[in-house]
């Protein structure tokens, strides 16, 4: 592809993260996840009121395997309900953790045991599905990895979990929302991290490959990076191996990362102690920041990129095109405005947004059907049209698509979760409707799905 084509399309030291650094969910023992207040400390100054499962670190990374069965024990010590989502896992529909469509909220003091087999490898993410807006916005999003049957040969990796947080100079919260930003683009936070840290820096051994994996776990803001100083590739987009060749971002066209998207690169360290390489995101009126830095230590392993195979792909049936049933979704603002929803889960006061002209109810309205009703095992194309001038990332839970074409652009035959439509754009995805279950399908920007814009596909 030409590289125009993807980029427009998709639109203190720390130490290295290796396969040992990760909080690993052992085959058959649960983990319990604690959900914690928090206290962390930004720009010097001390921050109450974080939510996490530590009681001062970022959610961990959750190390699984692909084909063997993960147990992870979720227990509630907040007082607000809660239940919790594994972003773009295939899992099966009980265990998808979306409030009173998958199961009851988790109360303050209860448990409830999640239990599935990863049948993708990848880059995954977990964030609560309930009082979405309160627990995400304070922190809680957290990192999955599911490693490969087979090893693909990395000397080391990376996890950059990329979040910003509304605070004042004093280190305390401000308002996650505000209605102005629910009704536009979403309300920015003004402290960008990446793993809760100000461009924070990792050793990784010199002239070694790395596996890079960005997630966008923002409730809000659509990253532009690019990678300064380094001989790299995309090897992976939403969790799945590309099967395309990329282009690399740069400054002029960085990649466009939606929240709820991840990309994988395969870096090559430099080959002298001392250098580094910079994961780099573009900001309007800002510049160039430095989000993180991978930084070359000791004697020269002298790898190429070359030496790697090509990810083995995931198991996910390919739609016929041939045979696929069209359907259409309509996103864009309320008409004439519209009650908020019902709260159970986190209301703002407000519904701006809608889908097929309709605003979401709420998580346990009563008589609220679904958008679509899929039949098990056909292929479909679902057409995503964005009538309004903000980006959404669309979110499809339990199911993996390929953005097929755009009136705005050439889409590369991606497997993915989450497709960021552009202003005005009319996109078409296509799926084989392979996972029964309720399934939400919403737009990422947290404010936007709190507002109206979400809803359900029933696949029979």
């Amino acid at each position: 592809m030409k590289r125009r084509d993807f980029l427009l399309g998709c639109g203190a030291s720390a130490g290295a993260l290796g396969l040992a650094g990760l909080t690993r969910a052992q085959s058959g023992a649960a983990q319990e996840l604690v959900i914690q207040p928090a206290s962390f400390t930004f720009r010097d100054r001390p921050t109450e009121g974080m939510v996490s499962l530590s009681p001062d670190a970022p959610p961990p990374v959750l190390y699984g395997r692909q084909g063997e069965a993960m147990r992870l024990r979720v227990r509630n010590t907040m007082p607000d309900y809660t239940a919790m989502h594994w972003h773009g896992m295939r899992i099966d529909n009980a265990m998808d953790g979306v409030p009173y469509l998958t199961q009851m909220p988790i109360a303050e003091g209860e448990t409830f045991e999640y239990e599935f087999t990863p049948p993708d490898a990848g880059t995954y993410w977990y964030h609560p599905h309930c009082m979405t807006m309160a627990q995400m916005a304070h922190g809680l999003t957290g990192v999955m990895v599911i490693a490969e049957a087979e090893d693909p040969g990395f000397d080391s990796e990376q996890v950059i979990n990329l979040r910003d947080f509304r605070l004042d100079e004093e280190g305390t919260f401000l308002p996650a929302f505000t209605a102005r930003g629910a009704a536009r683009g979403g309300t920015f936070g003004n402290v960008l991290t990446a793993n809760w840290l100000d461009a924070p820096g990792y050793d990784h051994a010199a002239g070694g490959l790395v596996r890079l994996r960005v997630v966008n776990s923002d409730t809000t803001r659509i990253y532009k990076l690019h990678l300064g100083g380094a001989e790299a590739r995309i090897i992976a987009w939403d969790g799945h191996p590309v099967e395309v060749e990329l282009p690399m971002p740069g400054k002029d066209e960085p990649l466009l990362v939606g929240p709820g998207q991840r990309v994988d690169f395969a870096v090559a360290t430099p080959g002298a102690e001392g250098q580094s390489v910079e994961l780099l995101a573009e900001l309007p009126g800002r510049g160039s920041r430095v989000m993180a830095r991978l930084r070359a230590t000791d004697q020269s392993l002298g790898r190429d990129l070359r030496e790697l195979k090509p990810l083995t792909t995931n198991p996910v049936a390919r739609p016929d095109l041939t045979n696929a049933e069209v359907h259409d979704f309509v996103f864009g603002w309320t008409p004439e405005g519209g009650p908020p929803n019902d709260g159970f889960c986190g209301s703002m006061g407000y519904s701006f947004w809608s889908i097929n002209r309709t605003p979401w109810a709420g998580d346990a309205a009563d008589n609220v059907g679904p958008l679509a009703t899929l039949e098990r095992g056909k292929s479909y194309v679902l057409r995503l049209r964005n009538e309004s001038p903000n980006l959404h990332p669309i979110h499809l839970h339990g199911l993996a698509f390929v953005p097929i074409r755009s009136n705005l652009r050439k889409l590369p035959p991606l497997l993915t979760d989450t497709m960021l439509l552009l202003k005005d754009e009319v996109a078409e995805i296509a799926l084989v409707a392979d996972n029964p279950g309720d399934w939400a399908f919403h737009c990422h920007v947290i404010e936007h799905q709190k507002t109206g814009l979400t809803g359900y596909i029933h696949v029979t």
